[in-house]
């Protein structure tokens, strides 16, 4: 671990023999890390409770509060911090139990200061891992719940057009119907019967209602098309890495290998960087659904043109040819009952559609699936009217 690095700890010594603290935060200082100190486990916790850190190097038997004690209140109450405990008794009962409450690791007295400086490194790079493994579950978690959401829009938005297609067509009937009707009651032979006034008032409320209808189903369909995108400039090899990880621990779960080759000339492009996310992440988890256990998944990334070219290619099972055409339509689904809403593929495709790309699919059984994906360079961008490229 590099001084910078070092730099960064946050560390408490606690030891009840002053001068062996005090040389050990002066060694500590030459490698570059500050640290703060307590004679006991007690000073320790109330130091804690308002300056909370990332290593703590405590000794096991002290006056008061020993080692096991505090460490077990200190992981109770802090959870991100790493204990790394101190023993002078040769024997391992202390340590053992120190492992039991969590303790990263513990030395046996006197230490080796190197070896110490390691150990402080390693439970530093522990809790930096766990924050990013955190970091990635949280996003994973937001990510997951956003594409929920869009996939409900999406039903959503299918069930309203059907809807809205099947109120037009009797609209239109009832519309000619009424029309038909007034053409009728404007004859010669029909000027003198009886409550024609009435009936005149009648048709013309039933082509009002008609117009209303209409109005409110084409409003209807024009929300539901709707899809505000927010353009930036985009690195695709980085987002394409950052999404890889978001599925990586579902992959690695069924042994499955996801391999990722990057055209290293590939430009940055402008579009949105959260559709696109979303389309790779939609196409991953089918990736790994369709794939067995030690399977393998490639993710190909090149420029074309302005564009960029993606490529999810699996070793899975691959999709019967007459299913091809189909697994791009809302509510198809190969997947056993409650496992899919069989609306991934149809959002999917919606997206990379909307943003002018294509998204295809290439597929033979037994062998595995290759989906393609074309995304276009937004170049042309809500500028104020300047008419700027990017």
């Amino acid at each position: 671990m590099d001084t910078d690095t070092l730099k960064q700890i946050q560390l408490l010594l606690v030891d009840d023999e002053t001068e062996f603290r005090r040389t050990l935060a002066k060694r500590l200082l030459k490698r570059g890390i500050h640290s703060l100190q307590a004679a006991d486990g007690e000073t320790c916790l109330t130091m804690l409770s308002k300056n909370p850190v990332d290593v703590v190097v405590m000794d096991v038997m002290m006056p008061g509060i020993n080692g096991i004690d505090a460490l077990f209140r200190i992981k109770k109450h802090h959870l991100e911090t790493e204990v790394i405990l101190l023993t002078g008794n040769a024997n391992t009962q202390d340590g053992v139990a120190g492992i039991k409450s969590g303790a990263f690791d513990y030395l046996t007295k006197p230490v080796e200061f190197d070896h110490l400086l390691g150990k402080i490194a390693q439970a530093y790079d522990k809790i930096i891992s766990d924050r990013e493994q955190k970091a990635a579950k949280e996003y994973k978690a937001r990510i997951e719940q956003q594409m929920i959401a869009t996939e409900r829009l999406a039903a959503l938005g299918t069930l309203a057009a059907g809807v809205a297609h099947e109120i037009n067509n009797p609209l239109a009937i009832i519309n000619e119907s009424a029309g038909y009707l007034k053409t009728v009651l404007q004859k010669k032979e029909m000027a003198e019967i009886p409550h024609k006034v009435a009936f005149e008032n009648a048709l013309q409320k039933i082509e009002n209602s008609v117009r209303r209808a209409r109005t409110i189903t084409h409003q209807l369909l024009a929300d539901i098309g709707k899809k505000e995108q927010v353009l930036t400039e985009i690195d695709m090899a980085a987002l394409v890495t950052e999404t890889i990880r978001l599925i990586r621990r579902d992959a690695e779960r069924k042994g499955i290998r996801v391999n990722l080759a990057a055209d290293r000339d590939m430009r940055t492009l402008w579009s949105d960087p959260n559709q696109i996310r979303q389309v790779l992440i939609n196409l991953l988890n089918n990736a790994i659904h369709a794939t067995d256990e030690d399977g393998e998944i490639t993710v190909r990334l090149a420029a074309r043109g302005t564009g960029a070219a993606l490529d999810i290619i699996d070793s899975g099972s691959g999709i019967p040819k007459e299913n091809q055409d189909r697994i791009f339509e809302p509510f198809f689904s190969t997947k056993s009952p409650g496992e899919g809403t069989g609306l991934g593929l149809f959002v999917t495709r919606d997206i990379v559609e909307k943003f002018g790309g294509t998204l295809t699919v290439e597929s033979e059984l037994g062998k595995g699936s290759r989906f393609s994906v074309y995304i276009p360079n937004q170049d042309r961008f809500d500028d104020g009217g300047t008419g700027l490229q990017s």
